[in-house]
């Protein structure tokens, strides 16, 4: 019998598939493949694998994290939907966890996070504020604090904007999410964080007539 909780977290809101499994808090398997399609298909797969490589099974969760974005509208459907039918199968929390806060999870308090968008854009999060989207282009005007640390997708480009200094995660995606799910008090059902429309819209083009 396992003597520490396991929890699962994984993440498709980008090009990529990604599984964490701890123990504890002790990373016992984890797998990343960067894809750009294909994560409906692949996730249950590798997440399988996931448990396999660390000698689980479903039965054994614990908990299970899963990643809200922001990111890709598709891909975070993917792995919100399927972090919502585990936790009902298997009758066990589901906690979501937003890319800001994965990535600058062990990181100084004041790190802005920071998640690459469509069109030189970026989603940004500072303090407590509300996420926003906005062009790089315009970066120094929005009311950023200069000199600060970035992680992320470009926090090379956002710290040479505003005077800072960039850094990387300290874990990874899927293992970070596994590791503030397995510490976060669980609430209501996670949910996709969206900050855009999504790029697909019905056709704005008056509809033929049908003839009788």
């Amino acid at each position: 019998m396992r003597s520490e909780p396991l929890t699962l977290g994984f993440d498709t809101s980008a090009a990529h598939c990604a599984a964490a499994l701890l123990s504890g808090d002790r990373v016992i398997a984890a797998r990343t493949e960067e894809m750009t399609r294909g994560q409906a298909e692949r996730l249950f797969p590798l997440l399988e694998e996931v448990l396999t490589e660390g000698g689980a099974t479903w039965a054994d969760l614990s908990r299970i994290g899963v990643g809200t974005g922001p990111g890709n509208f598709t891909g975070i459907r993917i792995a919100v939907s399927a972090a919502r039918g585990l936790g009902l199968s298997l009758k066990v929390p589901v906690l979501g966890v937003t890319s800001f806060e994965a990535l600058a999870l062990d990181l100084p308090g004041g790190t802005i996070a920071t998640v690459a968008a469509p069109r030189d854009r970026i989603y940004v999060q500072t303090g407590g504020d509300d996420p926003r989207l906005i062009a790089l282009e315009t970066l120094e005007d929005e009311g950023l604090p200069r000199g600060a640390t970035w992680v992320g997708a470009p926090a090379d480009d956002c710290a040479d904007r505003l005077a800072g200094q960039a850094t990387a995660p300290r874990h990874p995606l899927a293992e970070a999410i596994a590791r503030i799910a397995a510490r976060k008090t669980p609430g209501p059902a996670p949910a996709p964080l969206y900050l855009r429309p999504a790029d697909a819209a019905p056709a704005r083009d008056t509809p033929p007539v049908i003839v009788p």
